[in-house]
């Protein structure tokens, strides 16, 4: 404790100091420094002794004497005596004595004298331990708050660390200068009395002024530690257990930085692999919902002029289906409208089982049915013409012209294959001036049709005759009258299939026809005037020997008599094409008008010769 004001130094309690193997340092007065000190008996701890050199009674606990010399009552714990010499009561622990000597009363702890100036009595002891009360008026002193809680076991704050002592916290080094820099020289220390031990003396009185300081030699100082300024009790500074420096907070925030990044990519590598396994999962299994389909969404339903849909789709209401019936059959065929009169034209093979007492159902493309009536029909050509009445809208077809096709041309063919309405093919024009018979179930070959063909790989099978052949720009360029089926059967009842080999009519030649029908109601036909050998099997048409009723093979003044040409002779050119038969000899000569100028190359007698004539005309059926 320190000196109590306006108290002489000899009334101060003795220093205490730590005792060691049973007899511990004593303290001396500090009256003289270099009084004797004598060793406290044994089983003594802490024992000071007074100026007279007497160790404290055994048993004693760090226990003061007074100045008179004479020891504290044995169990007294850091007692201390009056000026005359008299110690404290027994049992009195840090008892502190009045001005005349007389000892605080026993059991006070921590009391404190009587102010200066009283009469001798002591001023009884305060009643809150470690609150000390002003000695002029008995008001509590404020004192700064130690750092630390006190000690329970009431260890010296500075003093060796006791074994119940907790350990102090672990602080980092200092860090070392850079090398070849000269460290700082440490302050000089004021060296304090120390025992023999080496350790300080607990309350020594400092050095009187005027009087020399006695100056104690220290051990040598040892080398320069990291741990030489150490303050176990100095503020909590942030250590680390490894001794690594403290990371800036731009490091810090690095760190954290690259923390995140790695948190984000490692969720997002789990995440993948969890959304792959379960697509995985859903890709096999169907899913757990209802499956639905993926579609096209709604488009716009215009195509380009020149494609099969664009032709369709400008061709179809033009075009019609026929149902006919009569006494000699049924049967089913296409046709498209010529004008808005409600003509409307077709093959004669079509309409031909109605006779002239059958009947005839027209239906249009957008469901409307009709009755229609034949204008005119021709076997020759394959062609007829019917008229619907009372249908208002009529959208005739337009025409081209069957002359400026090509082959290779894209066509269209639409008609009702095995009675299927407004069907729709595409092909190719694969030849022109095919030239091909059709027809003559009769017999007597009045019924053949010879047609000068424009051949197609357009699908046509029964059903689409009459319908018509379509170029690029929705114009009718032929109509579809004929197939080559892989059936060689003769039964007819039997109908068989497309095998990419149509033919339609040239639309020039069915133009004539049709008007023909349309106005008179008979189609005429160009001839030569003269009786083919149709049995001849040489290179060309032969002239036959005579007609069929046995007369002249050449009617007299007729095309054919006035161009000069025999019986006997041999065609084999019409207009510089060669010609290989009486049939395509006739498909020829009908290809043309009536009053055409036609060129025949004749052979006679192995010779040939050029002849030149006018075609006539003959009256169809």
């Amino acid at each position: 404790m320190s000196p109590v004001p306006g108290v002489s130094r000899e009334v101060a309690s003795a220093g205490v100091a730590d005792a060691s193997s049973g007899a511990g340092d004593a303290s001396v007065d500090a009256a003289d420094a270099s009084a004797a000190t004598a060793h406290a008996p044994a089983a003594a701890t802490r024992t000071s002794v007074g100026v007279e050199g007497e160790a404290a009674p055994a048993g004693g606990a760090n226990t003061s004497v007074g100045v008179g010399g004479v020891a504290a009552p044995a169990g007294a714990a850091y007692t201390s005596v009056g000026v005359e010499g008299e110690a404290a009561a027994a049992g009195a622990a840090r008892t502190s004595v009045g001005v005349e000597g007389e000892a605080a009363p026993a059991g006070g702890a921590h009391a404190t004298v009587e102010a200066p100036g009283v009469d001798g009595e002591a001023t009884p002891a305060a009643a809150v331990p470690g609150n000390p009360v002003d000695v002029s008026g008995g008001v509590p002193v404020d004192r700064p708050k130690p750092l630390h809680d006190p000690d329970p076991y009431s260890t010296p704050p500075y003093g060796q660390p006791g074994p119940w002592a907790p350990a102090p916290p672990v602080q980092l080094p200092a860090t070392p200068p850079a090398h070849g820099t000269p460290s700082p020289a440490p302050p000089a220390a004021v060296q304090a009395p120390v025992a023999p031990s080496g350790h300080p003396v607990h309350g020594a009185p400092g050095p009187t002024p005027g009087e020399p300081t006695p100056v104690v030699p220290s051990p040598a100082a040892p080398p320069a530690s990291p741990w030489q300024n150490y303050d176990p009790w100095a503020a909590a500074a942030p250590l680390h257990q490894t001794g690594a420096a403290v990371a800036s907070q731009e490091q810090r925030r690095k760190r954290g930085i690259r923390v995140l990044v790695l948190g984000a990519v490692v969720l997002a590598l789990v995440s993948g692999g969890i959304g792959g396994a379960v697509g995985v999962y859903l890709e096999r299994t169907g899913g757990v919902t209802d499956v639905e389909l993926p579609q096209a969404g709604q488009e716009s339903k215009e195509r380009a002029a020149d494609s099969v849909a664009g032709i369709a789709a400008r061709a179809l209401p033009s075009v019609v289906t026929l149902h006919v019936k009569g006494s000699a059959g049924e049967g089913t065929g296409t046709g498209f409208v010529l004008d808005g009169l409600g003509h409307i034209l077709t093959n004669n093979h079509v309409v031909e089982p109605a006779g002239s007492s059958g009947e005839i159902s027209v239906t249009f493309s957008g469901g409307e049915t009709a009755k229609a009536t034949v204008v005119g029909h021709d076997s020759g050509y394959d062609l007829a013409v019917v008229k619907v009445s009372g249908v208002g809208g009529l959208k005739p077809m337009p025409l081209g012209n069957s002359d400026n096709v090509q082959v290779g041309d894209p066509v269209v063919a639409i008609g009702a294959p095995f009675g299927l309405a407004n069907t729709v093919t595409s092909g190719i024009i694969s030849a022109k001036e095919r030239p091909i018979t059709a027809g003559g179930e009769k017999g007597d070959g009045s019924d053949v049709s010879y047609v000068d063909a424009l051949q197609t790989d357009a699908p046509i099978n029964p059903g689409n005759s009459g319908g018509p052949l379509l170029d690029s720009k929705a114009r009718v360029v032929g109509i579809n009258s004929a197939i080559r089926s892989a059936d060689s059967s003769s039964d007819q009842s039997h109908q068989a299939g497309s095998i990419g080999l149509g033919f339609a009519i040239p639309v020039n030649q069915a133009k004539r026809v049709a008007e023909e029908l349309i106005n008179t109601g008979r189609a005429t036909h160009p001839v030569i005037g003269v009786t083919l050998d149709m049995n001849y099997t040489g290179d060309g048409a032969r002239v036959g020997a005579k007609s069929n009723d046995g007369g002249s093979p050449l009617t007299r003044g007729g095309p054919g008599d006035r161009a000069g040409i025999r019986a006997g002779d041999v065609i084999t050119e019409v207009d510089g094409q060669r010609i290989h038969s009486g049939e395509e000899l006739i498909v020829k000569i009908r290809a043309h008008r009536p009053g055409d100028r036609l060129a025949l190359t004749v052979e006679r007698d192995g010779k040939e010769k050029p002849i030149t004539l006018v075609l006539g005309s003959a009256s169809g059926d």
